[in-house]
Formats: structure tokens, C-alpha cells, sequence
């Protein structure tokens, strides 16, 4: 199973986070870059993927990081805020 960790304290909006998944999901180049097609990409792996957040960041990262969240928690990964 897959872990991928992120910090959103390092990202200056939403754009940049769902850019940083884009490459560490390896996800497809059509990857439209939004919780739904986020949870699109994640149903149609065969494996779930586990989230680890060091910090959500804040204000409208932070707000995209929760969604991610649980987008990842309904895909039946694990996230854990560390």
C-alpha cells in the first residue's frame, strides 16, 4: 500500500497541493486538479492510498487539505495528522 505525506504549509495555494499529488500519484496528465477528479483518480486503483499531513497549511490550503482528506478517507485510505 502506498503512503504519500504532505505538508501544506509548504504550498501558496490549492493549484500547488493538487500540482504536488499530480506527482507523487504519478496521475494521469488529464488530472483536472480538484477534489473530484481526486477521488475519480483514487477509485480506479486497485489498492488505497494512505495520507500522512504534517501541517494543513492555512487558509485555502488548509481548507483543500480537509477535503483531500477525506477524499482519501473514501477511498479507504488511512490519513493520519501528525
Amino acid at each position: 500500500m502506498q503512503t504519500i505525506m504532505i505538508d501544506g504549509s509548504r504550498y501558496d495555494s490549492p493549484r500547488e497541493l493538487h500540482l504536488a499529488l499530480k506527482q507523487m500519484l504519478s496521475l494521469p496528465s488529464y488530472y483536472g486538479m480538484n477534489a473530484d477528479a481526486l477521488n475519480d483518480c483514487l477509485s480506479e486503483r486497485t489498492q488505497p492510498v494512505n495520507l500522512w499531513v504534517f501541517d494543513p497549511g492555512s487558509g485555502d490550503v488548509a481548507s483543500a487539505v480537509s477535503v483531500i482528506c477525506e477524499v482519501f478517507r473514501d477511498n479507504g485510505g488511512n490519513v493520519k495528522e501528525l
